[in-house]
């Protein structure tokens, strides 16, 4: 049998990861230049870096912080950058060309659960729109045009935002005006007045109530409890060309995101490191208390959230669901980012690597989930199972 035919019938602990970077297993390029922008959520790509995790792997992760996500996805289609820390919703958006540039795309693996939320202003706030339902009431009784921002038209935000807005009978593209800004940008644009509400990746939301101008009216696990957030993405193509690459790429991650998870110390230990201006460029507090569970909204609540920001999990946060992916399809037919019907299953198989992630898992030696499809209920009571999608996309009352 060969190596890898062993590996896949279980036989992982038999081999060291050094055998994986000799003869033909060996990454054929050593050096991987790996996009990110300014959240926590990219710890384990950076941790990856700077604890060496990639090196075990016998490739060297060199990272590039980018401003916004249209340069994240410019650079992963002109192959400046090859892979990123990027929206999952961007990287389906790509490859189906909807709003942009069409090339064949990957995810190797998720980065993350949890962790992102809606920030309302103070401004909308002190009127007593508080959470959706109380937003929802303002919107009626004093309508206007009210401005809700996310990071970019087919990723992750935009979809929590849009979908969690629906819930409170909220229809995103009539009631209300959308626009896009840079996550490093949404604090600046809440206090000049740009928008009542944005939902971003942290720590830009627990800034906002640092600096006093925005409350939490919800977080994303409360929309869908460990839900997908962003990806390490990269084209098709990429992985074709240096699948050796790719799998220590992935398994020099995933141990970067095992060691987040170990220890509230290691968690601090990372907060202190992304803080810093080459990574997020904020301060410490801002990003630990979050990773820590400890919320607050800043009207007074505060709480532990046991589904906070997870890098792994015991493993359950990283497995490329193919149901996850189909998700983000259903919900952007629903607001008319894609005009056909798309083969769902067929596309998510296309893109979700997951043969390539069971190997990497296997040299990181972290289990992986039996079916490639997960059940999960939604904040509107609704069930996704990815296994009837084209239903589940036209059941929506509200939608573009």
């Amino acid at each position: 049998m060969t190596r890898r035919r062993l590996l896949a019938a279980g036989a992982a602990t038999a081999l060291s990861t050094h055998a994986w970077a000799a003869g033909s297993d060996k990454p054929e390029k050593e050096e991987v230049k790996v996009g990110f922008i300014p959240l926590t959520d990219c710890a384990s790509v950076v941790m990856a870096s700077v604890l060496g995790f990639d090196k075990k792997y016998g490739i060297r992760i060199v990272l590039s912080k980018e401003a916004s996500w249209p340069s994240v996805r410019d650079k992963l289609v002109n192959g400046e950058l090859d892979a990123a820390h990027v929206l999952y919703g961007l990287v389906y958006g790509v490859h189906l060309g909807a709003g942009g540039p069409k090339k064949d795309m990957a995810v190797l693996m998720n980065l993350n659960h949890n962790g992102q939320a809606i920030t309302l202003s103070k401004k909308v706030a002190d009127k007593g729109a508080v959470d959706g339902a109380s937003l929802a009431k303002l919107m009626r009784g004093e309508p206007r045009e009210y401005t809700f921002a996310q990071t970019f038209p087919t990723g992750t935000h935009a979809m929590w935002l849009y979908y969690w807005l629906a819930a409170h009978g909220i229809n995103p593209m009539q009631d209300a005006k959308m626009i896009t800004v840079p996550p490093p940008q949404m604090v600046a644009n809440m206090r000049i007045g740009n928008m009542d509400g944005f939902c971003v990746g942290e720590p830009w939301n627990h800034r906002a109530i640092v600096d006093g101008i925005g409350i939490t009216a919800t977080t994303t696990q409360d929309i869908w409890r460990d839900h997908p957030e962003k990806v390490l993405g990269t084209s098709a193509e990429w992985v074709k060309k240096y699948p050796n690459t790719a799998r220590a790429l992935v398994a020099a991650v995933l141990e970067a995101g095992r060691w987040i998870d170990a220890s509230l110390s290691n968690k601090v230990k990372m907060a202190e490191t992304i803080a810093d201006k080459s990574y997020v460029n904020t301060s410490v507090d801002v990003i630990n208390q979050r990773i820590l569970g400890r919320y607050q909204n800043g009207l007074g609540k505060t709480w532990d959230d046991p589904h906070c920001m997870k890098f792994f999990n015991d493993g359950a946060v990283n497995f490329p669901y193919l149901s996850d992916g189909m998700w983000f399809l259903t919900q952007q037919k629903r607001w008319g980012l894609l005009k056909a019907e798309p083969d769902y299953l067929a596309v998510a198989t296309q893109v979700n690597q997951v043969a390539l992630f069971k190997d990497a898992a296997a040299m990181a030696k972290v289990s992986v989930p039996k079916s490639p499809l997960r059940s999960v209920k939604m904040v509107d009571g609704t069930v996704w199972d990815g296994k009837d999608p084209k239903a589940y996309a036209a059941s929506f009352k509200i939608r573009a």
